[in-house]
């Protein structure tokens, strides 16, 4: 691949892209809500034990029922995971990571659409999902309203 001058530029834009969006709002929430969780030493904690559970949770699995600390490592996971999940710094950190996923999201599709209408951006939310159908390869035959 040769560097031309429209390399140049479109890497130059680049460059600008990163800046906005480094120096968003939407980035900033997001740094500042890692802060706030990673700089608690007691979250710090309780999310270390969580991982730890669920290494024994994965191990569980491999078993499934017949593992013999099936019951206690289940019992286990769902109660780290919800004292976790109701922490409100925890809670913040996870909108802020949502948010920033979907700027991501946007950005790729207004980039996708510029290149052309037939590329498929993947995206985490359903709401930015503008395909209405399967394109014909689905395998049902038309099952799903596509053109197969």
């Amino acid at each position: 691949m040769k560097m031309t001058s429209e390399w140049v530029m479109i890497l130059d834009e680049v460059d600008q892209l990163n800046d906005l969006i480094l120096n968003s709002d939407v980035h900033r929430q997001l740094v500042d809500a890692t802060e706030a969780v990673y700089s608690n030493p007691s979250l710090v904690q309780k999310i270390t034990e969580f991982n730890k559970t669920k290494d024994l949770y994965e191990d569980v699995q491999r078993f499934g029922k017949y593992h013999p600390d099936y019951t206690q490592i289940m019992k286990l996971i769902r109660t780290q995971k919800r004292e976790l999940d109701m922490d409100e710094t925890i809670s913040a950190l996870k909108v802020a990571e949502n948010e920033f996923q979907d700027l991501l999201d946007e950005i790729g599709i207004i980039i996708g659409k510029t290149i052309s209408e037939a590329v498929k951006v993947p995206v985490s939310n359903p709401f930015f999902q503008t395909d209405t159908g399967c394109g014909g390869s689905c395998g049902t035959g038309g099952g799903c309203s596509c053109s197969a």
